[in-house]
């Protein structure tokens, strides 16, 4: 397979296996280029790309920023917060005035779930969802599943528990998508308040007690309190959900195996993962950064071969 089967990345259920592994070779190759001395390929050089965020992003739009950059793309910022948005502008409106400038790509981040869809039935640039509301992060698990076959060898076969809240989490229902797809046997742990009540019907299994589910796994994701998005109070206090559902050394230390430990990020310290879990040997979370960066070269080098 020599190029993706869609136009747009809207989320991981629209993908073929055989999609996710091309653009993981397709990272490996773009890897390699950021690790030497100069950094820039002049791949994207006639391409330009807008990163339009309607939500607040440090990190995936850096990281968006940094991977077009060095595909030598043009660049154009846009913040939904300091924008005519605000002043009660629509997103067509604003993506056409945007398109007006002749843009060939999109990354958005938008808080309603869907808003990619929707999107791509209106304008003729290639969208990337950089996350919309709790529904998909695809770039997220593209990364996180990259990572785990360059820790482990593969994916397939391999046993990873997400920790967290799952509810909440576009993270988590785009991690479930792609490691099923390539062939992981896939928990989910947290508070049952924090668990969707048809997550079982995605092929998961549910482990309420941290320990056993450490002790299955080969991968753990520990995945943040989405304090933003909880509206009620789902677990008494954070400090009884660190009890219950936190991961500290000693904890790590005194299971049956040696686990993966990886982290979307942003990490809340001394609550999902203490610090020295988080700077261990055992995580990849830093890893997971560097690879970020490769799979978003690998998911807009793919997608401009298809712009006509």
């Amino acid at each position: 397979m020599s190029e993706l089967s869609v136009k747009h990345l809207l989320g991981i259920k629209y993908l073929k296996e055989e999609d996710i592994q091309l653009i993981f070779e397709t990272a490996d190759n773009f890897k390699e280029v950021i690790n030497r001395s100069i950094k820039k390929v002049p791949s994207l050089r006639d391409i330009t790309i807008a990163n339009i965020f309607f939500e607040n992003s440090t990190r995936t739009r850096l990281s968006f920023e940094l991977a077009e950059k060095r595909l030598s793309a043009d660049v154009v910022n846009f913040s939904a917060s300091q924008s005519s948005v605000k002043k009660g502008e629509t997103l067509i409106d604003t993506v056409n005035n945007i398109l007006s400038m002749k843009v060939d790509m999109v990354v958005m981040r938008h808080p309603n779930p869907g808003a990619g869809i929707f999107l791509s039935k209106h304008v003729e640039a290639s969208i990337i969802n950089a996350g919309d509301g709790a529904h998909e992060h695809p770039t997220q698990a593209l990364l996180d599943s990259y990572s785990i076959r360059e820790k482990l060898g593969d994916v397939s076969g391999k046993n990873v528990v997400i920790v967290g809240d799952i509810l909440h989490s576009r993270v988590a229902l785009s991690n479930i998508f792609a490691l099923k797809l390539q062939g992981a046997n896939v928990k989910v742990c947290g508070p049952r308040t924090l668990l969707p009540k048809y997550i079982e019907s995605l092929g998961v299994a549910v482990e309420t007690d941290l320990r056993k589910a450490l002790n299955w796994c080969d991968v753990a994701n520990m995945l943040r309190i989405q304090n933003e998005r909880l509206d009620i109070s789902y677990f008494p206090t954070t400090r009884e959900y660190t009890q219950q559902f936190g991961v500290n050394k000693a904890l790590l230390d005194s299971l049956d195996r040696e686990i993966v430990i990886m982290h979307p990020g942003p990490i809340n310290r001394g609550v999902e993962i203490t610090s020295d879990v988080a700077d261990s040997k055992q995580s990849i979370i830093l890893g997971q950064v560097e690879n970020g960066v490769a799979i978003r070269m690998a998911v807009m080098y793919l997608l401009a071969s298809k712009i006509k």
